[in-house]
């Protein structure tokens, strides 16, 4: 007998990474280690399941950006050339370890799992992860929900409540268009929340997001089943709460499973342990030694001495974990479901580039998880948040906490001493791009697409990876250079459009390099429905 539900949701982001002015761009990298490593891999593992009727489920959250890379024929063409690059890797790597027992066989791995990943993309999927994803769906297993349009920390920008609108609204257009429906929810950036969202949430139409536990414990008035069951906001949304003890297995770095010493080690690469001369083909063209994705080593233990990784053995160690995994839920939910009136639902939410990327057994530990809950047990069942919702047990009133699942739990990896100058030019941005639709709203011709330009330019600039990594310390100068550069854009179209002086070949270069959201129209930042603001004083 079913005694309650668990969920797993998966967010799949990448800031908007597009450098066609580069022969190499680092950046585009991440989107090409992404497809390869986790979304390819983790769509072969669903589609594996629905064929062997696996009655699995999965949310997944695609952030807009994301899905604009996808669709990007630019970017299409540069992964080819990246996979052929490393298929050419392979094939050397193949022949310098073929008389070595040990590693020949992980050499030979990575070489069809590459062969894997360019026939998947090109042939099966015809470059066209959209329709793969849209395709998945329609089993039913698989539930496509969104983000705000660029990843935006909206807690920190709803100063301007239309440029919380406009991150919201750009993100559920897009989605419909790309997907076929609405999303029915949505994963907010970061988890970020505060008591500015719900409203524009229930305008457009979404039923349930996420927030971190903190999140729902300290909610108005004092959640009664605490994040096993969502709460109600005021306007009607869901606030589904974030799972402590999934979290703890998966991600603590003392006690998660991807830290198991059986399991692949992420940093060691040929890309710096080989001669230079060797990889150099295959690297930063500057001969800055970068990750090739060829990793010999286990995990080991907690120094520099590492041993083979053994293929076998690691998922061995998978399937291990899966069971350990699904053990800890039947308790947790047989306990749960003993205290409350109600099934729990434990929510179990990751980010998906965790799953393969970072976790090289990720999709492996999914693929075990899911047949064993399949077959192994009677105490749960997997099952979507929409779906719970659609049990219409009824739900506690209240205001979810100020929130997010960053260090901490609140907002100060967004803002803090490394980032905190960026807000003074995004919320001025906002304002002006506010007043601009105020003053505009009948544009046409190259008005319009200045205005359109204008919008796109702000939603770059406040993508949340920017303060983010500028926080954590890696890459900072490009991200710090990636603000700069959209709010000088932005600035400079602005004054242009009240000047009425726009320079058309410029606009058009703009176009050209920020091309994402193709159907972006600048009249969300000044919805009917809200007020717009004044703004004399930015003259």
């Amino acid at each position: 007998m079913t005694k309650g539900y668990f969920a797993l949701v998966l967010h799949a982001h990448l800031p908007y990474v597009r450098h066609p002015e580069y022969p190499y761009s680092l950046e585009e990298k991440w989107l090409f280690e992404a497809l390869t490593e986790t979304y390819l891999p983790l769509l072969e593992t669903f589609n594996n399941l629905e064929q062997d009727k696996i009655d699995y489920r999965v949310t997944i959250s695609i952030s807009p950006t994301l899905a604009a890379m996808w669709q990007d024929k630019y970017l299409q063409e540069k992964y080819r050339s990246y996979l052929l690059s490393l298929l050419e890797l392979a094939d050397k790597e193949t022949a310098r370890t073929a008389h070595d027992a040990v590693f020949s066989p992980l050499a030979r791995h990575y070489r069809q799992r590459l062969q894997t990943a360019y026939q998947t993309f090109f042939i099966t999927y015809q470059a066209d992860l959209i329709k793969a994803f849209r395709q998945l769906a329609a089993g039913g297993k698989v539930e496509l929900i969104t983000c705000a349009a660029t990843h935006g920390y909206l807690p920190l920008l709803s100063t301007n409540p239309e440029a919380v609108y406009a991150q919201l609204c750009t993100a559920v257009e897009e989605h419909t268009r790309l997907f076929g429906q609405p999303p029915k929810g949505i994963w907010l950036p970061e988890c970020g929340y505060d008591d500015s969202i719900d409203s524009i949430l229930a305008e457009l139409g979404i039923n349930y997001f996420f927030v971190d536990t903190h999140g729902i414990i300290y909610a108005k008035p004092r959640p009664a089943y605490g994040t096993y069951s969502p709460l109600l906001t005021p306007h009607g949304v869901a606030a589904f709460g974030r799972d402590e003890e999934c979290s703890r297995q998966v991600w603590s770095k003392t006690e998660g499973y991807p830290g198991d010493f059986v399991y692949r080690d992420f940093y060691r690469d040929i890309g710096f342990d080989l001669p230079l001369d060797y990889v150099r083909p295959y690297i930063h063209p500057d001969g800055i030694r970068t990750h090739t994705g060829f990793k010999y080593f286990r995990i080991t233990g907690k120094t520099d001495h590492k041993e083979p990784y053994n293929l076998e053995a690691a998922e061995k160690k998978a399937a291990e974990h899966a069971g350990n995994f699904m053990f800890n839920r039947e308790r947790q939910i047989e306990y749960a479901a003993g205290e409350i009136d109600r099934p729990p639902i434990v929510v179990a939410p990751y980010d998906a580039e965790l799953f393969g990327h970072w976790w090289y057994e990720g999709p492996i530990w999914l693929d075990y998880l899911f047949r064993k809950i399949h077959y192994e047990q009677a105490v749960f069942r997997p099952i979507t948040p929409f779906e719970y919702l659609s049990l219409a047990l009824p739900l506690q009133e209240a205001e979810p906490s100020s929130s997010s699942w960053g260090n901490n739990g609140y907002h100060e990896v967004w803002l803090n001493g490394n980032n905190d100058w960026i807000y003074r030019h995004l919320h001025l941005a906002a304002a002006r791009m506010t007043k601009a639709a105020a003053d505009f709203p009948h544009a046409n011709g190259l008005q319009e697409e200045a205005l359109n330009q204008l919008a796109r330019e702000l939603l770059l600039a406040q993508a949340s990876d920017w303060p983010f990594i500028m926080t954590t310390g890696t890459m900072v100068q490009y991200a710090q250079q990636r603000v700069h550069d959209h709010l000088v854009r932005f600035n400079r179209l602005w004054q242009q459009l009240y000047d009425n002086k726009i320079d058309a070949e410029w606009l058009h270069k703009l176009q050209a390099a920020d091309n994402l959201f193709p159907q972006l129209d600048y009249r969300i930042y000044a919805p009917m429905q809200q007020t717009v603001k004044t703004a004399a004083a930015l003259h």
